[in-house]
């Protein structure tokens, strides 16, 4: 049954153009393209913020250098990344938001998780760890749970290993984009702490 809801849902999200033709503030500027993996046999699940540009453009999440950073941290090599079987890639949006007026991206559409997220999130009960890649993620999958600030929801990680509203652990990390390499360098502890816990929830589940 959650299979066959996820095909549903996965058809559904592949068509929709609610952030276009029923928005919630202004329309999205460019035709949607939906990037999202969906999966009924992954046991993790990527939960990142939304496509860039060159998402937008491959339609394939993490198609860029923040990918790569990713891959990094989680010591998995693109075959393992991309197979759907093992990771499923959630972001809250799922269509690229636009840039803003210094060419940064704009934050995730807020359609997608209205609309989308809590169904997607049912259907895949088989999950065993989410990662929450950034503010907004952190926002969504700890909800009450989340600290102030995006450096003291990481700092937390060990808090949101076992959730009372949650069947699985949630491990926050900082988005892997270039602009956050002087937050990693301020936070040495990501590395040598953080992503040695992470790597080992990752390889347990693959």
């Amino acid at each position: 049954m959650s299979e066959d809801r996820l095909a549903e849902l996965t058809a559904a999200i592949g068509a929709c153009r609610i952030c276009r033709d029923a928005p919630t503030g202004k329309p999205l500027p460019h035709e949607p393209n939906p990037v999202c993996v969906v999966s009924p046999k992954a046991k993790i699940a990527i939960c990142g913020q939304a496509p860039g540009t060159r998402v937008h453009a491959s339609g394939r999440p993490f198609t860029d250098p923040s990918g790569d950073r990713l891959r990094h941290w989680l010591d998995v090599d693109e075959a393992t990344f991309y197979d759907p079987d093992r990771l499923a890639i959630v972001p809250m949006g799922f269509c690229f938001p636009g840039l803003d007026a210094k060419g940064g991206d704009l934050p995730p559409r807020r359609e997608c998780a209205r609309t989308w997220h809590d169904d997607l999130f049912a259907a895949m009960g088989q999950l065993e760890l989410v990662i929450a890649v950034g503010q907004y993620a952190q926002a969504y999958h700890l909800g009450p749970h989340r600290k102030k600030t995006l450096t003291e929801t990481v700092a937390a990680w060990r808090d949101y290993q076992a959730l009372p509203d949650k069947a699985y652990p949630v491990i926050p990390i900082p988005h892997p984009s270039w602009r956050n390499t002087a937050w990693l360098k301020r936070n040495p502890w990501f590395e040598t702490d953080l992503l040695p816990v992470l790597r080992q929830a990752v390889h347990k589940r693959l």
